[in-house]
């Protein structure tokens, strides 16, 4: 009586040693509140020239993004048309290199670098429009200001990019909430997350997050990874991109305000463990029955 209780104890703890590393667990990433040092424009092509704003994040492993949070600017009395969620990952990859100079600063006719940029091309993309996500807003603020903006029109290609800014911006500090109907599945790397927002009226304009990250409410970047600063670019400069701080404003760099959450994604290998690991519990319980 007694042993089998304990091959039946221990089997049970082995097979939940096997079957931890396949469960997943809860991603969360936010660069915490907006400052108000810049806000950015960020809108789809529709009736107008495309303008993306991207800033960056790190998954250690395989993860579905289930939902999202970005803060910005919208003028009052606008309408929201269609909210876009696009992501990138990091320069070479998605890139035609051979557009550049080459190491070490990778340069273009249009940009002085690309190193650490967004890639030419989106990995992937949900919009609201096609149903692949819903959103809700949320007014935190019925008026705030940023110091200093990228608005449309003040993105130049080389050499006249550094403008310094279009200057002081005011408009209602909304929240926006977006869940994926289709939640973006990505393996463990580096990435852009660029949200895009058309209005029937104004821009929207995407509020800076404190570089670096003050923590909590922001979230540190794993060990061993860094924090980009963020970019844009509008339909002109594509496939190139610009440094909002390093480029346009010159001297600083910039964080945008997100948040990000879904779950790890179980390995094939940890799915094979738990799948071991459950068979071994029935076998157990047929014998000792």
């Amino acid at each position: 009586m007694h042993v089998r209780t304990f091959g039946l104890a221990a089997l049970l703890a082995a097979s939940s040693a096997l079957v931890t590393p396949a469960l997943a667990s809860p991603f969360l990433f936010s660069t915490g509140n907006p400052d108000g040092r810049i806000a950015t424009a960020t809108r789809p092509g529709s009736g107008t020239f495309e303008i993306e704003s991207a800033d960056d994040f790190v998954l250690t492993s395989s993860t579905a993004l289930q939902s999202a949070k970005f803060i910005g600017l919208v003028p009052a009395g606008s309408s929201v048309q269609n909210v876009v969620v696009e992501i990138y990952r990091v320069f070479p990859k998605d890139s035609d290199v051979g557009r550049t100079t080459g190491a070490p600063t990778f340069s273009t006719s249009q940009v002085p670098t690309r190193v650490n940029s967004p890639s030419d091309v989106a990995f992937d993309s949900r919009d609201s429009a096609s149903n692949t996500l819903t959103f809700s807003t949320a007014v935190l603020s019925p008026s705030f200001t940023a110091a200093n903006s990228v608005q449309p029109g003040g993105i130049h290609a080389a050499p006249n990019f550094n403008t310094g800014g279009n200057g002081s911006v005011t408009g209602q500090e909304v929240e926006f909430s977006v869940s994926f109907t289709s939640p973006f599945s990505l393996p463990s790397d580096h990435y852009f997350f660029v949200p895009q927002v058309d209005l029937d009226t104004g821009n929207f304009l995407w509020l800076s997050a404190p570089k670096p990250i003050v923590v909590p409410p922001g979230t540190a970047f794993p060990p061993g990874s860094t924090d980009l600063q963020s970019w844009t670019r509008d339909q002109f400069l594509d496939p190139d991109w610009l440094r909002v701080g390093a480029d346009i404003v010159g001297g600083t760099t910039f964080n945008a305000a997100f948040s990000l959450t879904g779950a790890t994604i179980p390995e094939p290998a940890g799915l094979a463990l738990l799948a071991l690991g459950l068979a071994g519990m029935a076998a157990a319980r047929r014998k000792l029955g």
